[in-house]
């Protein structure tokens, strides 16, 4: 059975306590030196045109029933005529958009600053770990574990009677490390708040389509894209929707497709029906 073990009180003092501002530092500083890094970029006006069309018709679809049906008809050929519509792309123009997104030279300078904007830190940081406090007991948490938790929160300690729920000083960097976002929020605001399990996930490659994640972002009065995938991992001067699309026409004949079947049925003639019941509702 595992014995119970008195931390010395130097432990939080000069292990523990330092170790966790170390790492809040650090992520700050890391954002801001990220932020200088960031190259401004102007929108192709050809590309928010075409972010503009693709919301244009959205609001459309959304709203198809509270217009007359030959008002929603002309419109729906003014979007998806096979010669001059907004929303037709010839077959030998239609390209892929994670392609087009790759092969732009800034935005893979801005991929590689802000990678190496977090690798470099985070390499520092393990080194001055491993070297200064290594082996140190820092913490214990306060509910007990099991055996599977023992590698994970005692990397460095190889000690098999000691109890599963001591974390080991490289343990909590790790800890730190992934399990910060929530502190960076309060401190940086949720939209600049930094998080590197994410992030490592995406520079992995596990299961991230930047022309589809990219492509379901989109808001009618101020054009962006805030979808998780381009907040963490696409560069900050590309999080709009315009560079999202990136001359994304397979989203033009997408939208194109969802405008051909949708089913018009006009609302204002039922609405005094429905004011009809609503009145006897209240009358009763």
């Amino acid at each position: 059975m595992a014995e119970d073990l008195v931390l010395d009180t130097a432990i939080r003092d000069w292990v523990l306590i330092p170790l966790s501002v170390v790492m809040v530092l650090i992520g700050i500083l890391r954002y801001f030196v990220s932020k200088l890094m960031r190259s401004s970029q102007v929108p192709d006006p050809k590309i928010v045109k075409e972010g503009q069309v693709i919301v244009r018709a959205r609001n459309l679809r959304a709203a198809a029933n509270f217009i007359p049906p030959k008002s929603f008809r002309s419109r729906r050929v003014y979007f998806s005529n096979e010669e001059n519509g907004l929303l037709f792309v010839p077959k030998g123009q239609a390209q892929n958009a994670q392609a087009q997104m790759f092969s732009d030279p800034n935005m893979a300078m801005d991929m590689m600053k802000k990678n190496l904007s977090m690798i470099i830190p985070q390499t520092l940081t393990f080194a001055w770990v491993n070297f200064f406090f290594s082996g140190f007991v820092a913490a214990k948490i306060p509910f007990p574990l099991t055996q599977r938790f023992r590698s994970m929160l005692q990397n460095g300690i190889d000690l098999s009677t000691v109890d599963v729920s001591y974390v080991s000083s490289r343990s909590w960097y790790f800890l730190n490390l992934f399990g910060l976002r929530g502190l960076f929020s309060l401190i940086l605001g949720e939209e600049n708040a930094t998080d590197d399990t994410q992030r490592m996930m995406q520079m992995s490659g596990f299961g991230f389509d930047p022309s589809k994640q990219c492509a379901t972002c989109y808001c009618a009065a101020t054009i962006f894209c805030a979808s998780d995938f381009c907040a963490a991992w696409v560069p900050d001067s590309y999080r709009n929707f315009s560079q999202c699309f990136s001359q994304d026409h397979q989203s033009l004949g997408a939208e194109k497709d969802g405008l051909d079947i949708v089913q018009h049925e006009w609302a204002l003639p039922k609405f005094e029906h429905r004011a009809e019941a609503v009145l006897r509702k209240l009358t009763m």
